[in-house]
């Protein structure tokens, strides 16, 4: 006698799709198509310092001061509306030699979107960065890391990478609290090819702001290099080269 399955069989299922979809759309690690970028690997001591969001000043050019004291460039991942209303402020970035990258124009969640709408927010925003005078590839990173298929189809269409980190003391808020375990926090688990993600700019990351000074000094004593996304990807391609 054949068993029919029942009802409860559909709904596992379904539960099984949608708890893979959830994974899916939060990874860091994977995506359906296309090149996710979490980190790379070299056993170099290399770091790449990223900040989301913004510009916002004062807050930026509060960073800026930072970076310009500590010798050190990085990746300000942008967004468009902030470029828009702050074009400036993106100005300032570049001439500091650091690099520009799209974080996105309305930094909407980029889920269950259409691909016309994802196009449209990585166009405008790239149009900006180039108004500032950004050269070289636009890196990007999508709002909150989140993604699912669109996002990446769009991104493979066009050969972007899709960036995201391996190190992000804001995903736990009683360290991004507290600069000295913000502090702790990257110190302990970075790693060569590490990509550092900070949200610095706003009130509410002061925290961050206050650590970020001893972020880097902490980070080159253990003799890491603080360096920008696009560098990191092509130390990483000499590497490549080389073995």
């Amino acid at each position: 006698m054949r068993l029919r399955p029942g009802p409860w069989v559909g709904a596992a299922a379904l539960l099984a799709l949608l708890f893979g979809g959830w994974r899916l759309h939060r990874s860091r690690t994977y995506q359906l198509l296309g090149e996710i970028v979490p980190r790379v690997e070299t056993t170099d001591s290399i770091v790449a310092l990223t900040f989301d969001d913004g510009p916002w000043p004062p807050y930026t050019d509060s960073v800026l001061a930072t970076l310009a004291r500590k010798g050190v460039r990085a990746t300000f991942f942008v967004i468009g509306q902030g470029l828009r209303d702050h074009p400036e402020a993106g100005r300032r970035i570049v001439a500091a030699g650091h690099e520009l990258g799209n974080h996105s124009f309305s930094h909407r969640y980029m889920v269950f979107k259409s691909v016309g709408f994802a196009e449209r927010e990585l166009a405008q925003t790239d149009r900006l960065i180039r108004a500032a005078g950004h050269r070289g590839p636009i890196h990007f990173r999508a709002p909150y890391g989140r993604k699912l298929v669109l996002l990446p189809y769009v991104l493979w269409r066009s050969g972007r990478k899709d960036i995201m980190w391996d190190l992000e003391p804001d995903s736990y808020p009683e360290i991004a609290r507290d600069s000295a375990r913000i502090v702790e926090y990257v110190e302990r688990r970075a790693r060569p090819g590490s990509i550092l993600l900070l949200h610095l700019f706003g009130r509410s990351h002061e925290a961050g702001r206050k650590a970020l000074p001893a972020v880097i000094d902490r980070l080159r004593a253990r003799g890491y290099r603080l360096t920008t996304v696009d560098e990191l990807l092509a130390h990483a391609a000499r590497t490549d080269d080389a073995d």
